[in-house]
């Protein structure tokens, strides 16, 4: 196997959780391939050795566990870090992943904001200090790694969810978000609140910011993004 540890690779048969955890990862700055079958996964690993796995459980030809024994048997991926998605959620599934080697494990639903949080936190532990990004719109201010958000010189306190929905917005200042897109994202794939909690969320998170609120611009019959531009 050769290459350059540089790509994240997703291997996942669920086609809609697939492209979407590979273009958010590619929105924010990694590279990443998605991978439907573990065949297509190793011919992928024998020409460049991945920076990440995100391996799901359930998979057809072989399941995630005995492709995690592969990689930690294997010389040249002995260490790439693994991070296990599964919908199932028992301790018992969860301690067989983490006894064949994995780094961490993600029950679904999970939001794209957490999974995000959780590949940078490994990272950061096997290759060092990831780089802090800043972002700024006007007068607000948002470090995702620092947990910071201001407006102006005055520290802004959010809620989770309200944190994590204008990281999203900032970190692709420009892009618009359809109200779905901000729920699969933020709050998970199968979460079946309705499109209206979006609506709340940005309601209180705009109240929070003060002058800084312009920044989130609704785009009317599609959803929100973040903008400086009048």
């Amino acid at each position: 196997m050769g290459g350059e540890n540089t790509i994240i690779y997703v291997v996942e048969d669920d086609a809609t959780i697939r492209e979407l955890v590979v273009y958010t990862l590619n929105g924010q700055g990694f590279e990443a391939r998605g991978f439907e079958r573990p065949s297509e996964f190793r011919r992928a690993c024998r020409a460049a050795v991945p920076r990440l796995v995100l391996l799901d459980i359930m998979l057809p030809e072989q399941d995630g566990v005995s492709v995690l024994k592969e990689l930690r048997a294997g010389a040249a991926t002995r260490t790439v870090p693994v991070i296990m998605l599964t919908a199932k959620t028992s301790e018992y599934d969860k301690v067989i992943g983490l006894d064949a080697g994995a780094d961490d494990y993600v029950a679904k639903p999970f939001g794209m904001m957490e999974l995000l949080a959780r590949v940078r936190a490994l990272l950061r532990r096997t290759e060092g200090p990831d780089e802090v990004h800043e972002y700024r719109c006007g007068g607000l201010y948002v470090c995702p790694e620092k947990h910071v958000v201001k407006t102006g010189d005055e520290e802004v306190s959010l809620t989770l969810k309200e944190f994590e929905l204008l990281c999203l917005l900032i970190s692709s200042e420009g892009r618009v978000f359809t109200r779905a897109q901000l729920l699969e994202s933020v709050w998970g794939y199968s979460c079946e609140v309705e499109t209206r909690t979006v609506d709340m969320h940005v309601k209180t998170l705009r109240a929070k910011l003060g002058p800084a609120a312009g920044c989130i611009r609704t785009v009317r019959g599609v959803g929100y993004k973040i903008s400086s531009e009048e």
